[in-house]
């Protein structure tokens, strides 16, 4: 194209045709920028495939030849909600259960907020832990009573010893030994508020186990 162009402007010039050679030569040249800018264009659009649409295939072919692992992949980012259950073993025997759901981003950190936990039961669905409490239970604070049983053990009473339910057992006593006031606390309940309560009025009676084996610690 810049060899035609002087031929061009001898053959204009000879003509007479000065004005209409620059026309030309200023068409040639946009043609020219034109073509570059298409080319340029193509470029672009090739590497915008490549990138995108070869990385896209390179995934697939691996998703064919090992499904597994992108699964797991693909699971390793996705949360997960699970029902978490939480029993707690109480000293009077009690066992309380508590169920809450719960969505883990992480196993990590799940097991993490858990590690005082002991991990009973774990299916896909739901997480068993339990744990052992140093305590008497909420509902032996709140309700129990100390008392006897028609058959003469010192047990606890879920209420005032008599028709209430008998909530935790423990040795049979010979009443004959009490002392009448000893006897009488105990027909009408003594009350059991915290867990030294609990501890003091089973070593109380203790000595007057008819077993004389019988230990609480």
């Amino acid at each position: 194209m810049v060899r035609l162009l002087p031929v061009l402007e001898g053959m204009y010039l000879q003509a007479g045709h000065g004005k209409e050679l620059k026309l030309l030569e200023f068409e040639v040249i946009t043609m020219t920028v034109k073509i570059r800018l298409v080319f340029m264009a193509l470029l672009l659009i090739g590497a915008f495939y490549f990138t995108f649409f070869h990385d896209d295939g390179k995934i697939e072919k691996e998703a064919a030849e090992n499904p597994a692992a992108v699964e797991k992949a693909n699971a390793d980012h996705e949360a997960h909600m699970v029902d978490v259950i939480l029993e707690r073993i109480y000293l009077d025997g009690e066992v309380s259960e508590e169920i809450k759901s719960e969505t883990i981003w992480s196993m990590e950190d799940f097991w993490a907020a858990y590690a005082s936990w002991e991990l009973v039961d774990m299916t896909e669905d739901q997480v068993v832990f339990r744990q052992s409490v140093d305590d008497i239970s909420p509902l032996m604070k709140s309700n129990g009573y100390f008392g006897i049983s028609e058959d003469g053990v010192l047990s606890i009473f879920n209420g005032k010893p008599g028709q209430s339910e008998i909530i935790q057992s423990f040795f049979q006593i010979d009443i004959n030994r009490l002392e009448s006031k000893q006897h009488d606390e105990l027909v009408k309940g003594i009350p059991v508020k915290s867990k030294q309560g609990y501890q003091q009025v089973i070593q109380s009676f203790q000595p007057y186990s008819v077993d004389d084996n019988v230990s609480f610690e």
